[in-house]
C-alpha cells in the first residue's frame, strides 16, 4: 500500500539569495558566489540551482569548471553555449544542455539577441567520481513529450532517451496545465527536491509558487496537482 508523504521541507523563492549584476538577475537556492547561508549549501548531490535572467548581448565569459556535472534548462530566449570540447551550441526553451567537467573544461554561456532576455536555470550536481573524462551532452523535447505530465529528461543510464549523469540522480521535467496531477514514488534511502520554475501547484496539498522548492527523504508518493500552468524540474536522489 502506497503511503503518502507528510514530512516536507519548504524553500520559498523569498529565501533565496539575489544578486542583481545589472547584465545578470539571479537567485541562488543554495550558497553561491557571494551568498552564503549554512543552512542551504544543497541537498544530497544538488549543489547549485540558479535561476538566471541575462539581458541581451550579455552572457558569462570564458571560465573553467571541474568534476562537477553541469545543466542548463532554457526557459526563455536563447542560450548561446560554447566550451573548450569544440561544442558551439545554441539552445531553445524547454532544451537542455548537460557538461560533464571531469577534469576540466572551460565554456562560456550567452544571449545572442540584441533585444530579447534569456531566462535559464544552472543547475550543478556532484559526480559520483572525480577525475572523469569531460563529456556534452543535449536533451530535446519529442513530439510525444508535448502532453506528457513528467519527463525523465537526465538518468545515470540514458534511459528513455535522456541525456546520462554520472551520479544516482534521475531528474524529471515536470509540465502540468491547470487542473493536471502527476505523482512520484520516493523510494526508501533516495530524496526529493522539487523546483518550481514557473507557475503554480500543490504538492502534497502544499502550495508552491515560482521559485519555490521542496525536499523531502521520506519514502512515499509525491502528488503534484497544478493550479496554474507549471513547468518544474522534479530530482530523485541517492
Amino acid at each position: 500500500m502506497k503511503t503518502t508523504v507528510t514530512d516536507l521541507n519548504i524553500r520559498r523563492a523569498g529565501e533565496r539569495g539575489h544578486a542583481d549584476h545589472g547584465w545578470l538577475n539571479t537567485y541562488h537556492t543554495f550558497s553561491f558566489a557571494d551568498y552564503y547561508d549554512p543552512a542551504h549549501m544543497g541537498f544530497r548531490s544538488l549543489r547549485v540551482i540558479n535561476d538566471d535572467r541575462v539581458a541581451p548581448g550579455q552572457g558569462f565569459g570564458t571560465h573553467p569548471h571541474r568534476d562537477m556535472e553541469i545543466f542548463s534548462y532554457v526557459l526563455e530566449g536563447t542560450l548561446e553555449h560554447e566550451d573548450s570540447m569544440g561544442n558551439r551550441r545554441q539552445l531553445k526553451p524547454g532544451q537542455i544542455q548537460l557538461i560533464s567537467a571531469g577534469t576540466g573544461i572551460t565554456h562560456s554561456e550567452f544571449n545572442p539577441s540584441g533585444s530579447k532576455p534569456l531566462h535559464f536555470l544552472q543547475i550543478w550536481l556532484q559526480p559520483r567520481e572525480r577525475g572523469l573524462t569531460p563529456s556534452y551532452t543535449e536533451w530535446h523535447p519529442k513530439p510525444e513529450h508535448a502532453k506528457a505530465a513528467k519527463v525523465l529528461v537526465i538518468s545515470p543510464d540514458g534511459r528513455e532517451g535522456s541525456a546520462t549523469i554520472h551520479q544516482d540522480a534521475y531528474i524529471y521535467l515536470v509540465r502540468l496545465q491547470r487542473g493536471q496531477t502527476v505523482t512520484h514514488d520516493l523510494k526508501a534511502g533516495r530524496g526529493a527536491w522539487l523546483h518550481i520554475a514557473e507557475g503554480a501547484l500543490a504538492l502534497n496539498g502544499v502550495a508552491l509558487t515560482t521559485g519555490d522548492g521542496a525536499s523531502t527523504e521520506e519514502p512515499g508518493t509525491l502528488t503534484l496537482t497544478a493550479t496554474a500552468p507549471t513547468e518544474a524540474i522534479l530530482f530523485d536522489l541517492k
